[in-house]
């Protein structure tokens, strides 16, 4: 595909970022491609994310240089233009990068060489009661230690506005986006509802709504399902419950989750994608949907995400399955698939793909 402009986004505090991103411009530099870092905070403060991709040149591709949190700040600036994001791994979990350090110049050429998939990850979007806003008292202590704060959330205005169905939110989440108490000593109450059905009132540390992508995130931590980056479902998860009903909800695409503050409820913390975006009281709600149109992500080849969940979970195997010493055999699916099966998606092997 042509790419005549690449937007950075580096992780300030690893070294062998900066380091690769020195790669990264080098390769602009000899393919005359334009490169330029986004979302850096040089001015102590935060943009939104079409001023910030604006500012630099709306780029055809943003390569994130960290781990999984850097990609997710450099998703937030790819979907707001529909641009392509590739991910180079330096963190320590790396569900969503992919691309060693070492193999940044052949990923840049694959890019450019069209020798890649585009997957598409399914993202969030909000509708809420008000506009997001946080008070001052609460911004100094919830951005301790993580920065400048995202500016308030815009409201879209290609979308209606008012009415019962409330304000539509420039909001774009690939991972969740999650309603948490404030105060340690009071938990939110909060009604949730699932396809606009009343599913139950909950008291809880939090209440979160997540993608596929974010299913290994926050709600894995709750207790949630791991569910596949390929599929399309709003997975609900409570946190900290109390009462007898703690399990996760999965919903199709077209089911959006609403989350209510009751009367009784203290003040409640809205993050999205693990950043702080605004705070509701009581009375006030947002729903949360499937949005319209997913992250384009640049994949080199087959994602093994499976092998990655054991990897990176270090799940082992229960004792009495191994008892003889002997690990399970690799299911062979490295050749075609049979006649009655052709119309599977099955990836290639690991081993097959190299």
């Amino acid at each position: 595909m042509a790419v005549d402009r690449i937007g950075l986004v580096v992780h300030g505090g690893r070294p062998e970022a900066a380091q690769a991103a020195h790669t990264v411009r080098a390769w602009c530099a000899e393919h005359a491609v334009a490169c330029k870092d986004i979302d850096v905070w040089n001015d102590g403060g935060r943009h939104g994310a079409r001023e910030e991709v604006a500012a630099a040149g709306d780029p055809h591709l943003v390569v994130t240089l960290g781990g999984d949190g850097t990609f997710l700040r450099g998703a937030r600036l790819a979907a707001a233009i529909d641009a392509l994001v590739l991910g180079v791994d330096l963190g320590r979990v790396g569900f969503l990068t992919e691309v060693p350090m070492t193999g940044v110049r052949a990923a840049l050429d694959a890019v450019r060489d069209d020798r890649i998939d585009v997957e598409r990850r399914m993202m969030l979007t909000m509708r809420a009661s008000r506009r997001l806003e946080v008070p001052s008292d609460i911004g100094a202590l919830m951005s301790y230690g993580r920065g400048p704060l995202l500016p308030p959330t815009r409201v879209r205005s290609d979308c209606e506005t008012g009415g019962e169905w409330g304000i539509p939110l420039d909001v774009a989440a690939l991972n969740d986006v999650v309603l948490e108490k404030l105060a340690r000593d009071r938990q939110v109450s909060i009604g949730v509802y699932v396809a606009g059905r009343l599913l139950a009132s909950y008291s809880a540390d939090a209440l979160l709504v997540a993608t596929p992508t974010g299913s290994t995130a926050y709600s894995f931590a709750a207790g949630g399902p791991v569910v596949s980056p390929g599929a399309e479902a709003l997975i609900f998860t409570p946190v900290a419950p109390h009462m007898a009903f703690n399990r996760s909800v999965v919903a199709a695409p077209d089911e959006p989750v609403g989350l209510r503050v009751l009367e009784r409820s203290g003040r409640a913390a809205v993050s999205i994608d693990g950043q702080l975006r605004g705070v509701l009281g009581p009375g006030d709600w947002i729903g949360v949907y499937a949005a319209p149109r997913g992250l384009r992500v640049a994949r080199l080849g087959p994602m093994d995400f499976y092998g990655r969940l054991r990897e990176r979970m270090n799940l082992t195997d229960a004792p009495a399955a191994v008892a003889d010493g002997t690990p399970a055999p690799l299911w062979p699916v490295s050749s075609a698939p049979p006649d009655d099966l052709a119309h599977l998606a099955m990836p290639s092997h690991p081993t097959a793909a190299g």
